[in-house]
């Protein structure tokens, strides 16, 4: 398998957040972009036009040098780890619903409290906390440490607040708030609560994400498979409608 067969068949979302964060973080650090033009700056935002496009670049830009590989690197797996295999997005467009929560509100928490600019580091801490609460009760290692699962996202962040300071540390913990929040209104509330999910999945996220179900036939050699027919078209007659009209017809180099 090449290198582009494997990344197409990777999750789509994961692989698409991970590849951009690469891509971009390398054009930015190596001058090849300005990274002012894609840092979030609400006052950007609210002119005329808006400059939208910092509402996604802002989380896809990571840290330096070796961070670009670490932070692509959690990235990508905590976040394929949710959205093939979590119990918590088992229907189609769950996941897509939940990264767009969580950035929503990292951002906000971002313009209100912290001031932040850069919110990568805050989707990985997310994703982290989110994925680490299915393996409750399970061992992870985080680097040569060995240490419950769940304690996975406050070893990121603790390793934050050591190599790069409380500022940094206080924008990556809207992260952790994000992914608990969200946890909180889609599982704990209706659990626990006797409430119901306060997040769910827009009808027509869940339509760009639902795929066509193929009809499968037993056959005596095997399987076959047919593709889903469109509304309206029959499937017992092949010919055009002008052509039923038509009477019973005549052999050929008949008298």
């Amino acid at each position: 398998m090449s290198a582009m067969d494997m990344f197409w068949a990777a999750p789509p979302i994961s692989r698409t957040l991970a590849a951009s964060a690469c891509f971009l973080s390398i054009g930015v650090y190596t001058g090849m972009l300005p990274g002012y033009y894609v840092i979030w700056h609400t006052p950007y935002i609210l002119q005329f036009p808006p400059q939208l496009w910092r509402l996604v670049t802002s989380f896809l830009i990571t840290g330096k040098d070796l961070s670009i590989l670490f932070d692509t690197y959690f990235l990508y797996t905590y976040g394929s780890k949710l959205e093939i295999s979590s119990p918590r997005f088992s229907q189609p467009g769950d996941f897509m619903t939940y990264v767009l929560f969580v950035c929503l509100t990292i951002l906000g928490l971002n313009i209100f409290i912290t001031g932040g600019m850069v919110f990568t580091s805050c989707l990985v801490l997310a994703f982290a906390y989110t994925s680490t609460q299915d393996d409750r009760g399970m061992k992870a290692n985080f680097f040569i440490v060995t240490i419950p699962a769940q304690w996975i996202p406050y070893a990121m962040l603790l390793m934050t607040l050591v190599t790069n300071g409380p500022s940094a540390a206080k924008v990556q913990a809207t992260g952790l708030i994000a992914a608990h929040l969200h946890d909180f209104l889609t599982r704990l509330w209706p659990e626990f609560g006797g409430g119901f999910n306060l997040v769910p999945t827009p009808t027509f996220i869940r339509n760009v994400f639902a795929k066509p179900h193929a009809t499968v036939e037993r056959k005596p050699y095997g399987t076959a498979f047919a593709q889903p027919q469109r509304a309206g078209s029959g499937s017992d007659n092949v010919l055009p409608e002008s052509w039923k009209s038509r009477g019973s017809g005549h052999r050929l180099g008949g008298n």
